[in-house]
């Protein structure tokens, strides 16, 4: 029986590929990727996984969870920045081992950033030579869910310094499918790239919009400059290189052209991707707390 080893499994990213691979008919093995054996797997009970010792951060536990692995899924953890230091012997490992196939989680427009790890990453993986399939999603919908949360619950607003430049988004349980669907078939998608997006292009406002139109609470747009920003979060406690990272994320599209809406997952998977006003209805019960908190000035 072949396997397939799921880095990052507890993340959100990682539970929704293991929940899709769960819904599929397959003969794979899924070992699932965890820093602590002892207190990590219990959100994976509900799965036909195994668990398997994995660490970004103790390249001591890549040789032992990458033996005998057939396909790997890897993502890049937001703390891991080092791409010399983790990912290249990660990689040199996975093909000593005799690693089939790497389905590895990138992010749109990487192709055009060659400041962030993934870039670096997916030139690693084309020079080593071992067949790739890169998933390029767009701006997660489960952000708001993340770090837009605190504004959204405290202030009722979505804070950020995005003016009016138009996103691309993708829920992740669609990125989840897609990932499923590739990882049991990868001879059908060898050496491709696939930019994941639902089918609407929306400014930040936009999204404030809907979410007061599916809330039914008014969501404000604040778009501050970005020393206004950077003061903010740093009194949040935000550290120092998230900020920067949200700034990469949300200020620099200002300055560039509107990223494309694409199709790949409505072809991979056969479903449309799911609209953001399909992601604030089915996440309603998380986001409807925001009716019974009290501004916080």
């Amino acid at each position: 029986m072949k396997k397939i080893l799921v880095t990052g499994s507890t993340g959100n990213v990682g539970m929704a590929v293991i929940k899709s691979l769960s819904f599929l008919n397959h003969s794979y093995k899924i070992c699932a990727g965890v820093r602590d054996l002892s207190s990590d797997t219990d959100k994976l009970k509900n799965y036909n996984v195994s668990p398997v010792h994995f660490d970004f951060t103790d390249p001591s536990t890549y040789h032992a969870a990458l033996t005998n692995c057939d396909i790997l899924f890897l993502l890049r953890p937001p703390q891991i920045s080092d791409v010399e230091k983790y990912f290249k012997p990660l990689i040199e490992i996975a093909k000593d081992r005799n690693v089939e196939h790497i389905v590895f989680l990138s992010v749109q427009g990487v192709e055009k950033s060659k400041i962030i790890p993934h870039h670096k990453i997916e030139k690693l993986l084309v020079n080593c030579r071992i067949p790739y399939t890169f998933l390029r999603p767009a701006y997660f919908m489960q952000n708001f869910l993340g770090s837009l949360q605190n504004d959204l619950v405290n202030r009722r607003t979505i804070f950020l310094p995005a003016g009016n430049a138009l996103f691309t988004l993708v829920d992740v349980e669609d990125v989840g499918k897609v990932a499923a669907k590739v990882l049991i078939n990868t001879s059908e998608h060898l050496n491709k790239a696939y930019e994941l997006t639902s089918n609407e292009l929306l400014t930040f406002k936009e999204m404030a919009q809907l979410l007061t139109q599916g809330l039914a609470v008014e969501i404000n747009y604040t778009s501050p400059n970005l020393i206004r920003f950077f003061i903010a979060k740093r009194k949040e406690k935000v550290a120092t290189g998230l900020i920067l990272v949200m700034i990469m994320l949300h200020y620099f599209p200002r300055f560039q052209n509107a990223p494309l809406v694409s199709r790949w997952i409505e072809k991979i998977t056969g479903k449309l991707p799911h609209s953001f006003a399909e992601f604030i209805q089915l996440n309603k019960s998380h986001l409807m707390r925001l009716s019974t908190l009290t501004i916080k000035r």
